[in-house]
């Protein structure tokens, strides 16, 4: 059909932003001097009065609230680049560790919101970008924190007395055994997948991948026995776990170790789409928790491991005394310094792999995965990298959180927060890394700050009852303000551009019908294509014409 009078499609003026420059400094510079001054117990007690509103915990975290804010508003508002730099790297490396020095709780929280950060970052890549829905996602994160976990403390001295009373036949033999196995199978792997890349993959290939990755996961386990028995013999010797000079090493192999577990995960479930693909994750997430609370041995079961060590850096410590900070700070500050490289690094491997030809291979999976495939995007392989990297975010900040909490008990990494970190996503908005921070954020505030502080505010008051309490309905506040989310703004507080087009596609789709002769429709009257169909009954067809 053809249109005899094409309407023009009406055009947008483009929307200028007034500058904010002046705006935006003032904002910091007040929120600022709010955050110092009421994380401060000798200014509070000289502001008399206002001291005890600004030390009351429902107006602390709205101070907290308003000055993180300050990152926000430098990314969103048009403002000199001068500005938006002085506002973000004062924010985070000059006012929030001053403050920090009077209340370490302040770098706490803080530590706690760029963790959750970096996982919903991983998360968002497997729902936001890939499609994948994952409710089982917090298992990487248990993984990452056991792999620190076990070695930095004295469970490891443990796990080597255990083994050197009970040996076995392990002995050097059987190390040589599990090495030649591990060298065989992982190169009849390479050679099978080489094989597989240029002629068609048959059943028979495919069972022999998958009896060569059981006999390389078996040469592992070999190994791995094999020198944690020879090493018996240093039990005494790591009572208390092993170096903290290991720290370094451990965040390449938590990255690696909870990679492995993703595409372990991955490799059965992958074939499965939607909702049996999240009851599935949901399960396996559960498994590992499980076997958390039950490998005795290896995890102290539900007493939980403690303590857990940290990274010794004394060059670090050096420059925060001369700073002002006390001993017990050292860590925190570091592990504070630590986090915000590591949410840096993050997101810059979030950029670049969502501009990057894997990133538009998860998006052409998620939007339609027949014509991805028929598109010549290989499903299986592009899930599995999707899964592998959302894991390896999860595993790194699973052993930071580790070394901050110096404990980690299979409560820990149950259901609930693998339904916190999608809450995060989603309230964020799928696919957008600004809005996964700001939902990171917001989240953490609620849970962490803002509900306990109304909790305790209303605990004085004597006509509220304590069944009505904030602090324990935290979990309905959630759940409302999602439900509220899904039908006011679906595609979340900061969103995605791709994600918004395609959530309100229909409503940018302006109703041209009345240009043409379509209106014929609401007078009763018949519609005609002009120039092929007939007007009138002695008309040709428009295509003889």
């Amino acid at each position: 059909m053809t249109v005899a009078n094409p309407a023009k499609p009406a055009v947008r003026p483009p929307t200028v932003q007034p500058d904010r420059t002046f705006w935006l400094m003032l904002f910091f510079i007040v929120s600022s001097v709010l955050l110092l001054v009421s994380h401060s117990p000798e200014m509070l007690r000289n502001l008399g009065p206002l001291g005890d509103v600004l030390r009351n915990k429902v107006i602390e975290a709205l101070v907290v609230s308003l000055f993180l804010a300050n990152v926000l508003f430098a990314y969103l508002w048009k403002a000199a680049n001068w500005a938006k730099l002085i506002v973000g790297l004062g924010s985070l490396l000059f006012v929030l560790p001053l403050a920090g020095q009077t209340d370490t709780s302040l770098l706490d929280l803080s530590i706690q919101i760029m963790i959750f950060a970096a996982l919903a970052l991983g998360l968002n890549i497997v729902v936001g970008l890939a499609g994948l829905l994952d409710l089982g996602y917090v298992a990487f994160f248990a993984v990452g924190a056991y792999t620190w976990g076990i070695f930095a403390s004295p469970r490891f001295g443990e796990v080597l007395r255990y083994y050197g009373e009970n040996p076995g036949s392990t002995g050097a033999g059987t190390l040589a055994i599990g090495l030649v196995l591990t060298a065989v199978t992982a190169g009849s792997m390479v050679y099978i997948k080489g094989l597989q890349a240029r002629v068609a993959p048959t059943r028979l290939s495919d069972r022999s991948f998958l009896l060569a990755g059981i006999g390389l996961l078996a040469g592992i386990i070999l190994v791995a026995r094999s020198i944690v028995v020879l090493s018996s013999g240093s039990a005494e010797a790591l009572a208390n776990g092993i170096s903290p000079g290991f720290f370094w090493l451990f965040l390449a192999l938590s990255i690696m170790a909870a990679a492995v577990v993703g595409l372990l995960i991955g490799l059965p479930v992958l074939k499965l789409k939607g909702d049996y693909l999240a009851i599935i994750t949901l399960g396996l997430g559960e498994v590992i928790r499980v076997l958390a609370n039950n490998l005795d041995l290896y995890t102290a079961g539900s007493q939980g491991i403690t303590p857990v060590g940290s990274a010794s850096v004394p060059w670090f410590n050096s420059l925060a005394g001369t700073l002002g900070f006390r001993p017990d700070q050292y860590n925190l500050l570091f592990l504070y310094m630590l986090v915000l490289v590591m949410i840096a690094v993050v997101l810059l491997v979030n950029v670049r792999l969502d501009q990057s030809r894997i990133g538009r291979a998860w998006i052409a999976i998620r939007d339609d995965e027949i014509a991805a495939q028929a598109m010549g995007v290989p499903l299986m392989q592009t899930k599995l990298i999707a899964f592998a990297t959302g894991a390896s975010f999860a595993g790194v900040m699973g052993m930071i959180f580790a070394a901050k909490q110096t404990f980690i008990s299979p409560e820990s990494f149950n259901l609930l927060q693998s339904i916190l970190v999608l809450s995060m996503v989603v309230l964020g908005g799928m696919g957008s890394f600004s809005g996964v921070i700001l939902g990171a954020a917001v989240v953490t505030l609620l849970n962490l700050r803002i509900l306990p502080g109304l909790g305790e505010a209303s605990a004085n008051v004597s006509w509220i009852p304590q069944e009505v309490n904030p602090a324990n309905y935290n979990r309905f506040i959630f759940g409302s303000i999602l439900v509220a989310m899904m039908l006011l703004r679906p595609e979340g507080l900061l969103p995605n551009k791709r994600r918004t087009r395609e959530l309100h596609h229909g409503e940018d789709q302006e109703d041209e019908s009345e240009d043409g002769n379509a209106g014929g429709l609401k007078a009763g009257g018949d519609v005609y294509s002009a120039g092929l169909a007939t007007i009138k009954e002695d008309d040709r067809p428009g295509g003889s014409r």
